[in-house]
């Protein structure tokens, strides 16, 4: 008989553009984990929820990272990991397969350079990213 944690475990499945295609199409959540430069520079896989993993010093605060997603994917659910080209996503995969009890967990082997080489569509992160408000100048207590 195997131990509860040891069930808990799930693989990490390395997906190409085909499989992604499908299980974007069949309404898995896909999170890009890219920051929002990168975002803006390529487009994102349309339906994307952006939240970025790794700053751009490459540093990473798992905990709060996990809490932000729980809105966007629970443990239950199945998700897509993707990055600019593959290797971000791998620990970012691991971790949610292996320690954050994520059933099952898809890592875009070739990520959104891959998935745009091989023709797949994008679209602009605007379209994912939260509106900005405007600017309030000072009062000029007129």
């Amino acid at each position: 008989m195997r131990c509860a944690p040891c069930l808990a475990r799930a693989e990490v499945i390395n997906i190409d553009n085909a499989e992604l295609a499908q299980l974007v199409k069949s309404g898995v959540t896909v999170i890009d984990i890219r920051t929002q430069p990168e975002w803006e520079e390529t487009g994102i896989v349309s339906g994307s929820k952006l939240l970025t993993y790794f700053d751009e010093r490459g540093r990473a605060d798992p905990a709060a990272w996990l809490e932000k997603l729980k809105p966007m994917a629970r443990p239950g659910d199945p998700v897509v990991v993707i990055c600019r080209s593959g290797n971000r996503t791998k620990p970012v995969s691991q971790l949610l397969a292996q320690q954050a009890g994520y059933a099952k967990v898809y890592n875009v082997k070739n990520g959104i350079k891959g998935w745009t080489a091989g023709g797949g569509a994008v679209v602009p992160a605007a379209q994912a990213l939260p509106p900005v408000a405007p600017k309030r100048l000072a009062d000029p207590g007129c």
